[in-house]
């Protein structure tokens, strides 16, 4: 009996799923294990070695990977030290898209050279002086986006044989659109580039073990529109794995439910991502895909990722709050639960925490903690090197890993990296404390929110009477911020000018009835994803009166949804005409000029090929044509 491995890994848990193949095959195991950052593989292995407990491995027709690290990257300002090679654009061209803060203090190279929009060369592209430029670098990857490169891609071409020379990933951003608008590529490229070390090493993983077990199918990732690529091409454009995770949630959730018109909201550790279902299929975002602050130019689905999970950051929010406001917030960053760090780490944990309870008034930091990822990188400083060796590979209370003000800038510069993790409370704590969730340690859980419940707010109180009663506003928290993503999503899909924080549209859902009766609702039901949904997603149902759908195996829809999407290839061509009797085929390696194009009945042979590597069988590649060119157009 053949059957289909499908893989799934998250912030928090590695999910993996096997499903019998054909039209009326069904879940035939799941299992879960806990995502380990440091070394992919255990985890990966574990969930592999789990739910393929009894089964031959030869059965195993197709391997299938989704995954949420990139999503969750680009969410917590994540990624390599990259650098931009920007050519042929002028400082305002590159303060467009969001390329500065993208780019985060990290290296731009700017020099002359592009192209025209008619793929002509503007100014001639000084080797030379990239190659000075290049001298002393200190990155792990590199952008490269000339100006009009869809029209002309040979200025981005030799700067990157130039960079790749040197031993760097290079990515091109003519290679990830066909599309203009030159800024966006760039930031296209960026991300590009800062992910690629990371899915590299997802896909290491996952293969790595597969060898050992003897499966010899083929491994296929999700991209963020559903559709299935090979690891080949996902190594090469880790960007197009954003919203991996999130699209095959959604082919999951359609596959389980059979739902045709329903909100799907998927809660992870780290992201709370939302998408509609109409007519049984998630739409495609036309201006491409959006996470966090980032609007790429990579096709997916129509879906709001918010930096909201079951593991997200919370603040104390400063000042005087309004009647019935928490106090709190939650995000966008994801912290390693107490209760999971107690797991493995149990003495350390505790004995800080014990520490730090014996102070009725706690240091800010105490109860949180930090974990070393790697013992290095390049581009550090020498009080980030300095940290990162103290820090000597072992977990350690946060307040005793910083020496001094001064490196709580370079600890916040790590964690942007991935270099280190942070543990501390989170509402999966809160859940442990109210007896929603026991997987982990909930004594650790109630300790750490025992300690911050005793800080003081600017009334001069504690902030909570207890643990209890802060885990109850976490919670509280978490569902408003839940109903809010919602409220965006319906709002914008039905075209409503109005805000989530509407005091008409909040009277209305509170069901106000005085002289004026408001009433209003979620016109569809709520499929809830992920381990947690059940916890959190009843609260957010009744506040909206929408029905709530909780499928059996919506604990692993994602990696369900990664082997019961399609394998899928685009390919897109330009012809421009900038004259009469001349035309102009815009190809990967350059533009190639063509007479008056031959009667229908003499086609000339196409002298063109796909972006994409093609499939064993080429798809159609339709041809637009355009009019003849617009020199003022944006590069």
């Amino acid at each position: 009996m053949a059957v289909l491995l499908g893989v799934d890994t998250g912030g928090t848990y590695t999910d993996a799923v096997l499903l019998q193949d054909g039209a009326e095959g069904g879940v035939l195991a799941k299992a879960k294990a806990l995502t380990t950052r440091a070394d992919l593989s255990q985890g990966i292995g574990a969930a592999i070695d789990a739910v393929l407990a009894g089964t031959d491995p030869a059965e195993v027709a197709m391997v299938s990977l989704s995954t949420t690290l990139a999503t969750n990257a680009l969410v917590e300002g994540q990624g390599g030290r990259v650098a931009l090679l920007a050519i042929g654009f002028s400082e305002a061209d590159l303060a467009r898209a969001g390329l500065a803060e993208a780019m985060r203090g990290d290296p731009v190279i700017r020099i002359a050279g592009g192209h025209g929009a008619g793929g002509t060369e503007a100014a001639p592209l000084d080797l030379a002086a990239l190659a000075a430029a290049l001298e002393g670098l200190e990155v792990s990857a590199v952008a490269v986006a000339a100006a009009f490169a869809t029209r002309n891609p040979a200025h981005e071409l030799a700067a990157a044989a130039l960079a790749g020379a040197r031993g760097w990933p290079v990515t091109c951003s003519h290679q990830l659109s066909a599309r203009l608008n030159g800024p966006k590529r760039a930031l296209t490229a960026v991300l590009n580039a800062r992910l690629l070390g990371m899915i590299a090493r997802l896909i290491d993983a996952c293969e790595s073990h597969l060898a050992r077990r003897g499966i010899t199918a083929p491994l296929m990732v999700v991209r963020g529109d559903g559709a299935l690529i090979s690891a080949g091409q996902a190594r090469e454009r880790p960007i197009e794995t954003i919203l991996s995770g999130p699209a095959a949630s959604i082919e999951g959730a359609r596959w389980l439910t059979g739902a045709a018109e329903a909100l799907v909201a998927d809660i992870g550790g780290t992201t709370t991502d939302v998408a509609l279902l109409r007519g049984g299929r998630p739409a495609i975002d036309p201006d491409g895909a959006r996470v966090g602050p980032w609007r790429t130019m990579v096709e997916a689905v129509a879906m709001r990722t918010t930096g909201l999970g079951g593991d997200s950051e919370m603040h104390l929010v400063e000042g005087l709050t309004e009647p019935g406001d928490t106090g709190l917030r939650l995000g966008p960053r994801r912290l390693i639960p107490v209760s999971l760090l107690a797991v493995d780490h149990g003495g350390v944990v505790h004995a800080a925490l014990d520490a730090a309870l014996a102070s009725e008034l706690p240091a800010a930091e105490a109860g949180r903690f930090v974990l070393p990822m790697a013992a290095g990188a390049p581009g550090l400083d020498a009080r980030e090197a300095a940290l990162l060796a103290r820090l000597a590979g072992r977990v350690q209370p946060l307040v005793a890993a910083l020496g001094s003000r001064m490196d709580q800038a370079a600890l916040q510069r790590l964690w942007s990296r991935g270099l280190v993790m942070i543990a501390g409370a989170t509402p999966s704590d809160a859940a442990h404390v109210l007896g929603r969730l026991s997987a982990w340690d909930g004594e650790a859980a109630e300790k750490a929110l025992a300690l911050i419940a005793r800080r003081r707010s600017a009334r001069g109180e504690r902030i909570a009477a207890g643990a209890a009663a802060l885990a109850a506003r976490i919670i509280d928290q978490l569902t408003a911020q839940t109903v809010d993503c919602l409220l965006e999503t319906a709002l914008a899909e039905d075209g409503l000018a109005a805000a989530p924080a509407d005091p008409l549209l909040r009277a209305a859902l509170a069901g106000h009835s005085g002289t004026l009766r408001l009433q209003a609702a979620l016109g569809v039901p709520l499929i809830g994803l992920g381990a947690s949904a059940a916890s959190y997603y009843g609260a957010v149902g009744a506040r909206l009166h929408m029905p709530v759908i909780l499928p059996a195996d919506g604990d692993v829809a994602n990696a369900i949804g990664a082997v019961v999407g399609r394998v899928s290839m685009h390919a897109e061509a330009l012809v421009s005409s900038p004259g009469p009797g001349r035309f102009v085929a815009h190809l990967p390696d350059g533009p190639a000029a063509y007479p008056d194009p031959k009667p229908r009945s003499q086609p000339s042979p196409p002298r063109w090929r796909p972006r994409l590597a093609p499939p064993p069988v080429p798809p159609a590649c339709p041809i637009r044509r355009s009019p003849a060119t617009n020199s003022a157009a944006r590069p």
